[in-house]
């Protein structure tokens, strides 16, 4: 197996009896992701603000566990992660897929924006991970995953408040890698390029090659299944945005407004 398509971490491909939390499941990305971990036999316990949304999800559907939260309220974590560990012990995986995203650019520069960004695509991660980790790590088992973006690698137009949270998540993956993978966790960090949600919705360009969320949550199973670390997909447009990161810094701001016209 070459260096490129190790396996970084065990694989997680049998789902039958095992137990999946997924952070943000009200819709899109991780909506789609909890009914195919659901369709391959999992126990899925999904967590968003939208109860309502989640229960539409599982209405007359056994093997869920409706838990709403607030990713901002450290104190809904605490609760939810209890009751978490009273109905499946230490879950086989935690998915933090919650995010926030409103188009930005730096002449309409709004920092209530900026901050409300920051708590939902980080420090809702960070809360989240505060509230787990003890109980992975005395399981010595688990799989931690969070969803970035490729807006993450390079600053993008309208990408102000959204870019660098997700920039955030990818560093923050690599350096929880390092740490828990030798603790017989595993760490994965999932990069989509543009699918089909509430957020994405609000772009008023055409997006390339954008696929719906039930695609990308193929992709996700895919790589876990297959051990990766990092998830970008769909390939055919996040190679190239992925290879963009090695332009030189004059090359790069010239492609991009040559290519958005901004």
């Amino acid at each position: 197996m070459s260096l490129l398509h190790a396996r970084l971490n065990p694989p997680l491909s049998h789902w039958q009896g095992k137990c999946a939390w997924i952070v943000g499941a009200s819709s899109g990305i991780g909506r789609a992701t909890s009914e195919a971990l659901h369709a391959q036999g999992a126990r899925v316990i999904v967590s968003a603000r939208d109860a309502v949304a989640l229960h539409s999800l599982t209405l007359g559907r056994s093997g869920f566990l409706v838990l709403p939260l607030d990713v901002t309220q450290p104190e809904t974590m605490a609760e939810a992660t209890a009751t978490v560990k009273a109905y499946a012990g230490a879950p086989d995986l935690v998915l933090y897929c919650a995010g926030r995203y409103r188009p930005q650019r730096a002449t309409a520069f709004d920092l209530l924006e900026m901050q409300q960004h920051l708590a939902v695509n980080y420090v809702g991660a960070l809360q989240l991970l505060d509230a787990v980790m003890p109980m992975l790590l005395e399981a010595g088992r688990g799989h931690l995953a969070l969803v970035g973006s490729v807006a993450g690698y390079r600053g993008l137009p309208m990408s102000l408040a959204y870019g660098p949270t997700k920039a955030a998540l990818n560093n923050l993956a690599e350096n929880l890698y390092l740490d828990l993978h030798p603790r017989g966790l595993g760490v994965s960090i999932i990069n989509p390029g543009f699918v089909d949600t509430p957020l994405t919705a609000q772009n008023s360009f055409k997006m390339p090659a954008l696929i719906s969320p039930e695609e990308a949550a193929q992709h996700i199973l895919r790589g876990w299944r297959l051990g990766h670390f990092e998830m970008n997909f769909p390939r055919r447009f996040t190679r190239w945005v992925k290879l963009m990161r090695c332009l030189p810094d004059s090359w790069y701001f010239s492609a991009v407004r040559r290519v958005t016209g901004m």
